[in-house]
């Protein structure tokens, strides 16, 4: 017997051909595990049933870039309140912490999170504990940085640089230089935050730092405004983002509260250079003021012309690929954990913003109904906003477009 039937869903996996809307299945769970995908399993072969029908079932969806040192670090999030409780399973953590403070991840963060927690190494050794994260040359402990990723071998997945002020007039590149090398010395992927929130570097910089980066490594913030990113003064792609997305660079757009940009990203489209990952780069303040859900973020995406199977490919199977992990999170596939997130898509007339306050329409709102993690199923809290999961509504007189 099932320990879990989910009955009637609309599932959208496009890597694993799930993508007819008209469609629906029921999904058995035994052990944590998804144990059968047909398009009708007798009731009475499991020990639970959840009918979720008009519901859209997905991957558990990765949010690729968060910040979830909760306590620790001062923006860092409960991490099941932006994950399991949000309609997400895995968060990689985007660097909250470095060499001096990440010992608080396996003592204190993860073993008290349903959500999955893959964390990231910030190069500066308090990690984002203190702001701005580089105020000397003591900042980063590069021996330190290895003695870590050398005790935590299998949890740290990447180190994170950010390309910020002022650490970059301190170091320059050697910056990032030092964070790569510490990286392939491990084996593990170097995420690099672009976008200047200080505006005082110059934005030029972008075209020195892109060849450093190697396959499997990750650009964060692909759509920021701020001077460092992968537009030009003439709002044209750098070539060296061509050319690093071709040597199997991951674009992710991670939205936060300072780092995105519709008519950036509209401009990025328009030259054809599509993002691979859509993350939040949720934080406290963000959650409140400007990001609200990994959920809101493919809403937005849905505005700006994607389909939903675009955009749950862009939260499931390309994050899964870029954190390593396809063979075991991304994917309905009978055999693999159970990590699934059972969706709303709410019909509507509501507007989004983005950091820079521009606005866009949307009629279609994407909300967490279920989420599952290894088979246990977590119902969404309340959501981010004062009414719950949906966005402004577009007759509060707030659009401007």
């Amino acid at each position: 017997m099932y320990d879990l039937l989910l009955r009637g869903g609309t599932l959208i996996d496009a890597a694993q051909g799930y993508s007819d809307r008209n469609a629906t299945y029921d999904v058995a769970v035994q052990d944590g595990r998804i144990s059968s995908i047909a398009t009708s399993i007798p009731l009475e072969e499991a020990a639970k049933v959840v009918d979720i029908p008009g519901k859209i079932v997905t991957p558990g969806l990765i949010d690729l870039h968060t910040h979830v040192f909760d306590g620790i670090a001062s923006n860092g999030v409960n991490p099941d309140l932006g994950g399991v409780r949000a309609g997400v399973t895995t968060l990689v953590d985007a660097g909250s912490s470095g060499s001096a403070t990440f010992g608080g991840f396996p003592r204190h963060i993860i073993p008290n999170s349903h959500t999955e927690i893959l964390p990231f190494l910030h190069i500066a050794q308090t990690g984002l504990a203190t702001t701005p994260d580089i105020i000397t040359e003591g900042s980063i402990d590069y021996e330190g940085t290895l003695r870590v990723l050398d005790q935590h071998r299998g949890l740290i997945r990447g180190i994170k640089a950010r390309m910020v002020s002022p650490a970059l007039e301190i170091f320059g590149m050697d910056m990032p230089r030092l964070a790569k090398r510490a990286a392939k010395e491990f084996g593990l992927q170097l995420m690099v935050h672009i976008g200047d929130t200080e505006k005082r570097y110059d934005g030029n910089v972008i075209r020195e730092l892109l060849p450093i980066l190697e396959e499997g490594d990750i650009v964060t913030h692909y759509f920021t405004a701020n001077p460092g990113g992968v537009l030009d003064a003439d709002g044209k792609l750098v070539p060296e983002a061509r050319d690093a997305v071709d040597r199997g660079v991951w674009l992710d757009t991670a939205h936060g509260r300072m780092n995105f940009s519709f008519d950036v990203g509209q401009r990025c489209l328009d030259q054809g250079l599509m993002p691979h990952c859509i993350s939040t780069d949720l934080t406290v303040p963000g959650r409140l003021r400007t990001v609200h859900s990994m959920t809101e973020m493919m809403t937005r995406f849905l505005g700006l012309g994607f389909t939903l199977e675009q955009v749950v490919t862009m939260c499931t199977t390309n994050p899964a690929k870029a954190i390593e992990e396809a063979g075991r999170l991304g994917a309905l596939v009978v055999g693999r954990q159970a990590d699934i997130s059972v969706l709303e898509i709410v019909d509507g007339d509501w507007v989004v913003y983005d950091v820079l306050g521009d606005s866009l329409k949307v009629d279609k709102a994407v909300v967490p109904a279920l989420t599952f993690k290894n088979g246990r199923m977590f119902e969404p809290d309340w959501g981010p906003r004062p009414w719950g999961w949906l966005p402004d509504s577009a007759d509060d007189g707030r659009s401007t477009g």
